[in-house]
């Protein structure tokens, strides 16, 4: 899990960059409805297999970002990889206070 203060820089196989993952201590729908918490971000997508896995797609500040969970924890992908560090610590920060408000998660 990402430490607050801390980035992935994981390039994927799309072009997206991996830089953060928190705890699956709330379900799909809970994530997808925090996304309308963050003042500016706009849900633009939203699937699930209803048993597996869900994708949540949404911009914020001008940049596309996607939320998907994978072995316990929810991954946080940006599509553009020079979306700045500042955005990027706003948008885990607003996740961290549902998925991880005792500021727990570790690498």
């Amino acid at each position: 899990m990402t430490k607050a203060g801390q980035l992935l820089n994981l390039t994927m196989h799309d072009g997206s960059r991996h830089f953060g993952d928190l705890p699956q201590s709330a379900l799909w729908y809970a994530v997808r409805d925090h996304v309308g918490r963050l003042p500016g971000a706009k849900l633009i997508g939203f699937v699930t297999d209803h048993v597996t896995e869900a994708w949540i797609d949404f911009t914020y500040q001008g940049h596309t970002f996607f939320i998907n969970d994978q072995y316990g924890h929810y991954w946080f992908f940006v599509q553009d990889t020079d979306c700045p560090d500042d955005i990027l610590h706003t948008v885990l920060a607003h996740f961290r206070q549902l998925l991880d408000p005792e500021g727990v998660a570790t690498t």
